[in-house]
C-alpha cells in the first residue's frame, strides 16, 4: 500500500475531526453535574439512560450523555447558570427538572429513581433516540435493531457492518483479523458454536437480534478463551409491562426466515418466548481446480484438473422460553430453556483428469474419472440456564450465581462414487457416518464490592466441564467383491474430556484526576483426558495452567472525547472440528482430517482507541492494535505422492488439517465514522487495515508478510417520517495465510422500508448484489512439492421482502440519530 493512499485516508479523518470541532458548542465552563439513576422498584442502577441539559427558555441543548453500567453520569464543561435537566430511559417515566441552578462549584444531584411506565393503552409507541454504536470501557455495542438492510438477512449480514469484524462469502467471521473468536448468545456459551460457527450464524434471522457486543480486549471477568476476542449476540427481549409480541417474516429468492417473540410482564414477574427459523433455498454453484505437484524421488510431475458443480441447501430453527422474578427488590431469579436444530445437505458432480509426466515432458499416465458426491449434517442443541442476582443497600454491591448447561447431538454423513467415463464402471466408493455428542456445563460465581465511593472490586470463580464423543463408521467399495464393507482403517473414535477451573479478581478506580483504570488477572487450570482410536499421539491425561492479566486505562478528555489503552492475554483451545481424527476420503485426491495433537494457542493484545462524539453531527472512532500468538493454529495442506491409510493406498493426494504453524504477529488500524450530514442523510464508514507477519516453523524459510484491509460504507436516507432507504457496500481484500492467498470479497445491498398502520408495522424490500448472479472466488495455495489454484462461482444475488408487525398493550421503540432528544408518546390509531 503506497504512502499516498495512507495520506489520503488520514486527511479524510483529520478534516472530519476539524469539522467536528466547529460543530461543538462554543461556550465552555469548568464545572460538572454528576448523579446516579436507578430503578425505583429494584434499586438497581440503570445503564444507557439519556441525560440532557437544556437552556430553559430556548430549549437549546447544552450537553448530553448517557449513564454507565453503574447508572452514573457526568456532564462536563458547564457554565454557571440556570438550566433544564431531563433523564429518560426506555420503559420508564421521564424525569424532568425545569430549574437547575449551577453556581461556582460542581453540582452533585441526589439519586434519581425512575419508575416504570404504567400506561395501558391498546398500543403506545415511545420513541427514544439512540446511537447505532455505543462505546464502553471494555466493549463496543452495535444496536442491530436500527439496521435496515440486514433485517431480512441473517446474523452474518449484521456482523459485516460492525467495526473490526469481517465476514467472507462462506460466512466465516474474523475479529481484528483473527478467526479465533469466543461466540456467546445472551452472554452464555452454546455447544452450537462448537461444531460449525458459520452455519449457525447463517441460520439466526437478523430480525431476532437486538444488539451485538464486540469485546476485543476482554477483562479478567471473562473467559480467557478466544484469541481474537468475544462476540456476544443479544437476542430481542421486551421489558415493557403487559403482553407484547412482534412477528417478522421474510420471503426471498435465496433466503427465507421468520421470527415470533412474545413477552408478558406484570409486577415483578416476567415471561418471554420466541421461535425463529431460517432456510437457504437450493442453489447451484460451480467449482474448478488445478493442482501441480512434483515427486522428486520418482522424478515425475502430476497435474490434476477438476471441474464440476454442486447444489446445497440449509435450514435452522431456534426456540426458547425464559422467566425472571424480582423478590423483595434485591433478589432477582431468572432462567431460560432453548432448543435449536441446524441441518443441511448437498450433492455434487465433477469431471476429473489426472496426468503424470516425466521430467522430459513425456506422458506416463492419463486417468479420467467422473465423481458423484453427497453430504449432509444435522445438529440438535439444547441450552438451559438458571441465574440468581442479589443487590445490597450499598451502591454497586452485587452477588451473582449462575448455572448453564448446553448439549449437542450431531450427525454428519458423506458419500462419493467414481466411475470411468468409457465403461461407466464403479472404481471407487466410500460411504461414511460420523455421529457425535458434545456437552458443556458451567457454574459461575461473581461478586462486586465497593471499597469506597470510587473504588470497585470484582472477584469470582468458574468451573466448566466439556465432554465430546464421536465415532466414524466408514464403508468402502471393494471392486473384487463388488460390495461395500466396513473399513476399520478409516473408521475412528474420539473421547475428549476437558475441565477448566478459573478464579479472577479485578479492580476499577480513578487515579486522581488523570484517568480511570481497570486492572485484573484471571487464573485458569485446564485438565484434559483424551482417547483417539486409530490416531497416533494426543491420547492420555495432561493439564496446563494459564495466567491471564488485563488492564485498561480510560481518559475522558472532555464531555465528548475518550482515550482508552488496554492490554490482555488470551488463549485458544482447539475445538471439536480441530481435534476430530475422522479421515474424510469422500474426495480421494483431497483428504481432510482433524489433528488430535494440537496445542492451545496463546497470545496477547495491545490496543489504543480514541472516541469522539461530535454533538449532533455524529461520532468518530480510531483504534490501533498489536497482537501476537504462539502455537498459531491454521489450516495446513501436505502433499503426498502416495499415502497409505490402513490397507489402502492413495496416490497424488493432498491432506488438509489444522496445525500449530508457529508464530503470528498482527498490527493494524481501524477507523470508523458515523456522520449525520443532513437531517435526512446519515453516512457511516469503516476502514480496517492490518499487517500480518507469519513465522513458519513447519516449513523453515517460508515466512509470510502481507497487508490486508477491509472497507464498508453505509448510507441511510429518510424520505419521510415513515419511509427510509439504505445502501450498504462491503469489500474484503484477499486474505493471506501461511500457504497462500484466499480470495477478496465484494458485496452490496439496497433496502427500502415503509412503516404502516401508525408505525405498528413495516414492509421492507431488499436486494443483495442485484447486478451479479455469482460471486467469483479464486484461491491460490502452495507448499512443499505442490501449487494449487481453485475457482468457485457462488450464487449470491438475492431479493427479499420483509413484513414486521408489533402488537400488545405497550411498546417501546428506539429510533433517531442521536441521544439528545426524546419524542412524545403516540397512541395507536
Amino acid at each position: 500500500m503506497n504512502s499516498r493512499w495512507w495520506v489520503a485516508v488520514m486527511c479524510c479523518f483529520i478534516s472530519g475531526n476539524l469539522w467536528s470541532q466547529r460543530n461543538l458548542p462554543s461556550q465552555k465552563g469548568n464545572h460538572l453535574i454528576k448523579g446516579i439513576v436507578t430503578d425505583s422498584l429494584s434499586g438497581r442502577p440503570l445503564s444507557l439512560a439519556t441525560v440532557t441539559l437544556f437552556q430553559p427558555k430556548t430549549e437549546k441543548i447544552v450537553r448530553g450523555t448517557t449513564t454507565n453500567d453503574g447508572g452514573q453520569f457526568t456532564l462536563n464543561n458547564i457554565v454557571p447558570g440556570n438550566y433544564k435537566l431531563t433523564i429518560a430511559s426506555m420503559g420508564y417515566k421521564s424525569y424532568v427538572r425545569s430549574s437547575l441552578e449551577v453556581g461556582n462549584e460542581d453540582k452533585t444531584l441526589e439519586q434519581v429513581a425512575l419508575g416504570k411506565e404504567q400506561q395501558t393503552l391498546e398500543s403506545v409507541t415511545v420513541t427514544a433516540q439512540t446511537k447505532l454504536i455505543d462505546y464502553k470501557i471494555d466493549k463496543l455495542v452495535y444496536n442491530a435493531e436500527k439496521d435496515l438492510t440486514g433485517q431480512t438477512g441473517v446474523a452474518t449480514d449484521i456482523l459485516r457492518k460492525v467495526p473490526q469484524v469481517s465476514v467472507d462469502v462462506d460466512g466465516n467471521v474474523e475479529l481484528s483479523g483473527s478467526s479465533s473468536i469466543r461466540f456467546l448468545i445472551n452472554g452464555k456459551s452454546s455447544t452450537a458454536f462448537g461444531s460449525n460457527i458459520a452455519e449457525v450464524l447463517q441460520s439466526i434471522p437478523a430480525s431476532q437480534i437486538k444488539s451485538i457486543e464486540v469485546i476485543t480486549s476482554p477483562g479478567a471477568r471473562y473467559d480467557a478463551q478466544g484469541l481474537g476476542g468475544i462476540i456476544n449476540i443479544i437476542l430481542k427481549h421486551n421489558t415493557a409491562r403487559g403482553i407484547n409480541s412482534n412477528i417478522s417474516l421474510t420471503a426471498g429468492t435465496l433466503l427465507q426466515n421468520g421470527s415470533l417473540n412474545v413477552t408478558a410482564r406484570e409486577g415483578n414477574l416476567g415471561f418471554n418466548a420466541f421461535v425463529s427459523g431460517n432456510a437457504k433455498l437450493p442453489a447451484t454453484g460451480f467449482r474448478s481446480a488445478f493442482r501441480q505437484s512434483k515427486d522428486t524421488t520418482a522424478k515425475t510431475v502430476s497435474m490434476l484438473n477438476q471441474d464440476g458443480r454442486g447444489r446445497f441447501r440449509r435450514h435452522g430453527v431456534e426456540s426458547g422460553v425464559g422467566m425472571d422474578w424480582t423478590w423483595k427488590k434485591k433478589n432477582n431469579f431468572s432462567g431460560s430453556l432453548g432448543h435449536s436444530v441446524y441441518a443441511g445437505n448437498g450433492t455434487g458432480f465433477s469431471h476429473q483428469v489426472q496426468q503424470v509426466k516425466g521430467i522430459d515432458g513425456s506422458l506416463l499416465s492419463n486417468m479420467e474419472l467422473l465423481n458423484y458426491s453427497g453430504n449432509s449434517y444435522r445438529s440438535d442443541n439444547t441450552d438451559a440456564s438458571l441465574n440468581y442476582k442479589r443487590t445490597f443497600n450499598k451502591e454497586n454491591q452485587e452477588l451473582e450465581l449462575s448455572y448453564n448447561t448446553s448439549g449437542e447431538s450431531s450427525l454428519g454423513a458423506a458419500e462419493n462414487e467414481q466411475f470411468t467415463p468409457a465403461s461407466d464402471s464403479l472404481v471407487y466408493g466410500v460411504n461414511s457416518r460420523n455421529p457425535g455428542k458434545n456437552k458443556e456445563t458451567e457454574l459461575k460465581l461473581d461478586y462486586t464490592q465497593p471499597l469506597n465511593k470510587h473504588i470497585l472490586l470484582s472477584m469470582g470463580g468458574k468451573s466448566s466441564y466439556t465432554t465430546i464423543s464421536s465415532y466414524s463408521d466408514v464403508l468402502r467399495y471393494k471392486p473384487a467383491e463388488n460390495q461395500y464393507s466396513h473399513d476399520a482403517s478409516l473408521s475412528n473414535e474420539l473421547k475428549y474430556h476437558q475441565k477448566v477451573y478459573a478464579i479472577y479478581a479485578e479492580v476499577a478506580m480513578p487515579v486522581g484526576n488523570l484517568f480511570e483504570v481497570k486492572a485484573g488477572s484471571r487464573y485458569e487450570r485446564t485438565n484434559l483426558n483424551t482417547f483417539y482410536g486409530n490416531a497416533s499421539g494426543g491420547a492420555g491425561s495432561r493439564g496446563y495452567n494459564t495466567l491471564v492479566p488485563s488492564i485498561y486505562f480510560s481518559k475522558k478528555l472532555n464531555n465528548s472525547e475518550v482515550l482508552k489503552i488496554s492490554f490482555t492475554k488470551r488463549i485458544e483451545r482447539p475445538g471439536y472440528d480441530d481435534l476430530n481424527p475422522f479421515i474424510n476420503t469422500s474426495d480421494p485426491k483431497n483428504i481432510t482430517t482433524g489433528n488430535p495433537n494440537l496445542l492451545p494457542e496463546i497470545g496477547g493484545r495491545y490496543e489504543i482507541s480514541y472516541n469522539r462524539d461530535i454533538a449532533t453531527l455524529g461520532s468518530l472512532m480510531i483504534a490501533a492494535f498489536y497482537r501476537n500468538s504462539h502455537h498459531d493454529i491454521q489450516p495446513y495442506i501436505t502433499y503426498y505422492p502416495s499415502l497409505k491409510v490402513g490397507d489402502s493406498v492413495y496416490y497424488n493426494v493432498s491432506v488438509s488439517t489444522r496445525k500449530n504453524i508457529g508464530t503470528e504477529k498482527n498490527a493494524g488500524l481501524n477507523m470508523y465514522s458515523d456522520l449525520h450530514l443532513t437531517s435526512k442523510l446519515s453516512w457511516r464508514t469503516n476502514i480496517f487495515i492490518f499487517h500480518r507477519h507469519i513465522i513458519n516453523d513447519l516449513d523453515k524459510g517460508a515466512d509470510r508478510s502481507s497487508m490486508n484491509y477491509r472497507l464498508n460504507v453505509n448510507a441511510t436516507y429518510v424520505f419521510s417520517h415513515v419511509l427510509m432507504g439504505e445502501f450498504f457496500g462491503n469489500f474484503n481484500s484477499a486474505r493471506n495465510e501461511v500457504q497462500g492467498k484466499y480470495p477478496s470479497f465484494t458485496s452490496y445491498s439496497l433496502a427500502l422500508r415503509k412503516q404502516v398502520s401508525n408505525k405498528k408495522g413495516s414492509i421492507a424490500l431488499t436486494a443483495t448484489n442485484p447486478f451479479n448472479a455469482y460471486v467469483r472466488q479464486q484461491t491460490e495455495l502452495f507448499g512443499p512439492g505442490f501449487t494449487q489454484t481453485s475457482l468457485r462461482r457462488i450464487p449470491f444475488r438475492s431479493f427479499g421482502i420483509n413484513f414486521t408487525w408489533k402488537f400488545g398493550r405497550l411498546e417501546f421503540k428506539k429510533e433517531g440519530k442521536d441521544l439528545q432528544e426524546e419524542n412524545t408518546t403516540v397512541p395507536a390509531g
